[in-house]
């Protein structure tokens, strides 16, 4: 029997009653779009990560455009992304007008490289880019270095916002992400720690000012009147049926972050011996959107994923090509000595399956699969 990579119907089958309530209620209302649900859960994921404002939006790409929109950024200026990771943190940079700058990652943590940045940023420099702003990845669901990170921008007077995609909930030296950087940024796309059953997202913020131009710039940019427009936005609103959904799945997403330390422990007490295991700096914890190794090579990595397919284990490549390696971002300016470790961990690494409902027995096929 093959094992699901993430088993959402473990997790549905633990709420399918609160579920199908939430789901009725809506139904009920009648307020598909912006209904009361959409205000509930932005006042619950704001209480959750400690910020100030939380926007819905339709998705999380939409949150990161919505975010550089806010921030005014534009033609000419230049943004700095990680190359290893999804596609839509430069996308959306590239959408706005603005330059989208690739910069290598650590090879423990795989978040973005502070020495890499500085060297970005003077290149950008060079080439006549502005630099406006630097978007930290929280890849897998550990948080990126935001003070070294935030410390650089600051000295290069730029702003940061936070992708938390694939971290939202995790924590950094006592603060929880989503209340990090001048705008954060996350996904609930199903496969998520926090996933809906459709497309989702959100923006958090701390400033009063960024949270109304945000809220304008997702609703078509209005005014005071729904037909009245202060600038030109997008349509990008979180519907109601995915925000019920969220406020069940959010009550117990905690729990659901325990569980997956409890995974993630077991996971590297038995792979570490063997393979590269996710390393955690002191004072961070991670949501473990994804448990990924490292092999020794692309061969043990070809072999390591032969054995899983015939044990029915499920194991998935993020990312077989990073961004300056894709057809569409090649001729992205980058990190001018290069982008070496990227391009290693493209070769080398592999996620195993994470959920916060697998079982000790289930996992215990995983590892024996893996190590052979």
């Amino acid at each position: 029997m093959t094992l699901p990579f993430i088993d959402l119907g473990a997790q549905q089958a633990r709420l399918r009653p609160a579920l199908d309530q939430a789901i009725a209620r809506v139904l009920d209302g009648g307020q598909y779009v912006m209904g009361p649900e959409v205000g509930k859960l932005e006042k619950q994921l704001a209480a959750f990560c400690g910020a100030r404002h939380a926007l819905g939006c339709a998705n999380g790409t939409d949150s990161l455009q919505l975010a550089l929109m806010a921030l005014g950024v534009k033609q000419g200026d230049a943004v700095f992304v990680p190359t290893f990771t999804f596609a839509a943190t430069a996308e959306v940079v590239a959408l706005v007008g603005a330059t989208p700058v690739l910069v290598d990652v650590r090879s423990d943590t795989f978040n973005m490289d502070s020495e890499s940045l500085k060297r970005a940023i003077g290149a950008a420099r060079d080439t006549g880019l502005n630099p406006a702003c630097v978007i930290p990845v929280d890849l897998f669901g550990l948080p990126a270095d935001y003070d070294e990170l935030t410390a650089i921008a600051r000295e290069n007077r730029m702003s940061v916002i936070s992708d938390s995609a694939q971290g939202f909930g995790a924590s950094y030296n006592g603060r929880i992400t989503g209340s990090i950087g001048d705008i954060a940024t996350t996904s609930f796309f199903p496969a998520k720690p926090l996933g809906c059953y459709g497309d989702g997202g959100a923006v958090f913020t701390e400033s009063d000012e960024l949270a109304e131009l945000i809220d304008s710039l997702r609703n078509h940019g209005k005014g005071t009147h729904r037909y009245l427009y202060d600038r030109v936005g997008i349509n990008s609103r979180l519907d109601t049926l995915q925000a019920a959904i969220l406020i069940e799945k959010l009550a117990v997403y905690a729990d659901e972050i325990e569980k997956r330390q409890e995974v993630a422990l077991r996971y590297t007490n038995a792979l570490s011996n063997r393979f590269e295991t996710p390393h955690i700096p002191d004072g961070l914890t991670s949501v473990w959107a994804q448990y990924t190794i490292k092999t020794r090579s692309r061969e043990e990595r070809d072999a390591l994923q032969a054995r899983a397919t015939a044990a029915g284990i499920p194991t998935v490549v993020y990312y077989p090509l990073s961004l300056h390696r894709q057809k569409a971002y090649q001729d992205c300016p980058i990190d001018p000595a290069g982008l070496a470790v990227s391009d290693d961990l493209a070769e080398r690494v592999v996620s195993l399956p994470m959920h916060a409902y697998l079982q000790a027995e289930d996992q215990e096929r995983v590892i024996a699969a893996v190590i052979g």
